[in-house]
Parts: C-alpha cells; structure tokens; sequence
C-alpha cells in the first residue's frame, strides 16, 4: 500500500500555498515554479521508497510515484522515473510504460519522455555510451546504447534483439526532437542493453 510521510504533506502544502501567490504574478511564473517544486517531491518520494517505502506518492493526489531513477554519466544528468507513460505523468519526469518489463527486471523496458524537458538528452546519446539505472532496492544496473531508431507509433514495431534473460532499456520520446509543434506519431527510440558482470565475463574466458 503506497503511504505519505508528514514531510510529504508539509511539501504539499507548500506546494498549494505557492499556487496562491504565483496565481497573482502570472501563469508563466507559476508553471517553472511548479516544475522545481515537483522536481523536490519526485526527489524525496524516491529516497523513501529506497528507505523501503512501497508506491510513494510525491503528493497526496498524485496517482504516479517514482520507480526507478536513470543516470546518463557522459551528459552529467539523472532524472527519477515515474509509473506510467500517461500525459499526466511525463509532465513531471519520464514514465515507465505499464505491460513493458519494470526496470532492471529481465525484458524490454519502455520508459518514456518529453523531448523538450527530461529526454532532451536522447538526441546527444551516441552508441556505447553508458547509461545506469537505480532500482527500488538501492542497487544500480549498468546498460550501455546498442542503437537507435524512428518509428511510427501507430505501427507495430518490434526492439532488436539481445541476450536470453537480458534486460534492454528502450527510452522513447518524440521526433522530431527539434519540433515546435507537441504530438505526431513518429518516436525516437535508443536502446541500451544491460552489461555482464565482470566475474561472468572473466569466467567465460
């Protein structure tokens, strides 16, 4: 059962008092604040759920909580992934796509995300680079990019293939990742499949 802690509530609050004074001092002001204080939430509901917390709500209403956190080492950023690939859920981070296998478990994982605000980085993601991923219980998985592709989203599409018992991230966002105008159908996708160990490597040798 998800639970919410009484700093979680304060932050709420916080949050609603905000909304108050930011609604006098326009719209635009109110929406970057609103981003940062989500941002602080996300943030703190994760370090609940490593602390042993179960579907930790950032705020009491949300109907998403964080489940995994990625980090892109060469591009200096990490960003906290939500449950669900909804559009109430990636206004506020990435989202892992429901039915897709939950990160860092065998399978293909889905996570999506806005080109113009978390997955802005996609674009810059080049092959072999590193990507991690931090799970639930604390511990980090390492993946590293295999490829990338454009896909029509109205279109069955299918991941490249890897390893039996692996696990493949497929990050998607979408494409144009230059687009002034939000929505169409073709996405970007990059794929990172996740890497041996170092002890099962030596031990194939």
């Amino acid at each position: 059962m998800s639970r919410v802690s009484g700093r979680q509530v304060a932050a709420a609050l916080t949050l609603l008092l905000a909304a108050v004074g930011l609604f006098h001092l326009g719209g635009g002001a109110w929406i970057y604040a609103k981003a940062a204080l989500a941002k602080t939430l996300i943030a703190d509901a994760w370090d609940e759920t490593l602390k042993g917390g179960v579907n930790i709500r950032p705020w009491p209403w949300a109907d998403t909580w964080p489940v995994a956190k990625l980090d892109f080492p060469t591009r200096g950023k990490q960003t906290t992934v939500l449950a669900g690939a909804n559009g109430a859920t990636l206004a506020f981070g990435p989202g892992h796509l429901d039915g897709t296998a939950a990160p860092g478990n065998p399978g293909m994982t889905l996570i999506a995300g806005h080109r113009d605000t978390s997955f802005t980085l996609l674009g810059d993601l080049t092959l072999d680079d590193p990507v991690r991923l931090q799970t639930a219980d604390g511990g980090w998985q390492d993946y590293r990019v295999t490829g990338t592709a454009v896909v029509d989203a109205s279109n069955p599409w299918t991941p490249p293939s890897f390893e039996p018992g692996g696990s493949m991230l497929t990050l998607m966002t979408c494409w144009p990742l230059d687009a002034i105008v939000a929505g169409g159908p073709m996405r970007y996708l990059v794929f990172a499949e996740r890497e041996r160990r170092a002890d099962i490597r030596l031990s194939a040798r």
